[in-house]
């Protein structure tokens, strides 16, 4: 499968962005998505995920704030970001694990996507 991050961009503190990744070669359905984030000098950290069965998970400092969908017609998995905060600034990037429904923030995704730059301004 091959994976599209798009919807990046400049927002202020406040303000709401939405990521999208859109696969393609296989259908997404069948894979648990995630979403990861990583800036300069930092490691990349995980952000959320939504297992192929739909269930969910986030990283306690986005809870709240964002919300992870997906639409297997569409074949394409959302992040919806809230009250984005300086912080948040980051290369967001989806990656994507076949069958995956469990241990969503700590497995090793195989596929991943180009990342999306999201700046966040005071």
């Amino acid at each position: 499968v091959q994976l599209q991050a798009s919807g990046g961009g400049f927002v202020q503190a406040g303000g709401s962005l939405t990521l999208s990744c859109a696969a393609s070669g296989r259908a997404v359905y069948s894979y648990g998505v995630g979403w990861f984030r990583q800036t300069p000098g930092k490691e990349r950290e995980f952000v959320a995920a939504i297992s192929w069965e739909l269930s969910t998970d986030y990283a306690d400092s986005v809870k709240g704030r964002f919300t992870i969908s997906r639409d297997n017609n569409k074949n394409t998995v959302s992040l919806q970001m809230n009250s984005l905060k300086t912080e948040d600034t980051a290369i967001y990037y989806c990656a994507a694990d076949r069958w995956a429904a469990t241990n969503l923030q700590g497995r090793t995704y195989d596929y991943w996507g180009q990342g999306t730059q999201v700046t966040v301004s005071s």
